[in-house]
């Protein structure tokens, strides 16, 4: 139906995440009816993005250094971790205030059934960054901030599992699940009212 350049580069944008067949042509048509001067300003965003984006050699982070900003930061608590699956976590933690710690983006979990998920992630770099700082004692807290899906949890118990083996002296925690602001108890599901129950506030 359309010209091959059209189709490669609609194939080419299908495979981003959540970008489906009619997303991907909305966007070929829209560069084609904006013209050049959009076009060239993409191609010159991606082209600085890979040229100055380097992952952060302590948090695996993206930034335009490594070690990166927050990793360097002499304000932040070098001794507390908070664990996260991506790098998108950050912002939404930052935005709370709440965490002046720093950070280590695992970039996956570990998936049940597939052995070759906890290759691909930074869960082994991870277990490196804590034993390398055995020797001086230096992380005291390891938060672990993943969604309570089954990927999440699994990888959740793990760590819990080898740092405790590591160094049982790290205080292990993990966020508090519970009840939204403005939510009706009628419509929670048991596992929430539960959670809630249990991590209720004194």
């Amino acid at each position: 139906m359309y010209s091959a350049s059209i189709n490669n580069l609609v194939a080419s944008l299908k495979k981003l995440p959540s970008v489906g067949q009619r997303t991907a042509e909305r966007f070929v048509f829209h560069w084609l009816k904006s013209g050049r001067l959009e076009v060239n300003q993409l191609r010159e965003a991606l082209d600085t993005l890979l040229k100055n984006t380097k992952s952060c050699e302590i948090c695996w982070n993206f930034d335009d250094a490594s070690p990166c900003r927050l990793c360097t930061d002499t304000k932040r608590n070098q001794g507390c971790i908070c664990v996260i699956a991506d790098p998108q976590d950050i912002p939404a933690l930052e935005r709370t205030g709440a965490h002046r710690g720093v950070y280590h983006v695992l970039r996956g979990l570990i998936e049940a059934g597939d052995e070759e998920s906890l290759k691909r992630s930074k869960i082994r770099e991870l277990l490196l960054r804590i034993k390398k700082d055995l020797p001086i004692n230096k992380i005291t807290e390891i938060i672990l901030a993943l969604n309570p899906d089954l990927p999440g949890e699994t990888t959740m118990l793990f760590l819990k599992r080898e740092i405790a083996k590591m160094n049982p002296k790290i205080k292990i925690s993990r966020l508090a699940r519970g009840l939204p602001m403005g939510s009706d108890l009628q419509y929670a599901d048991e596992i929430t009212l539960a959670s809630a129950l249990k991590n209720r506030i004194y």
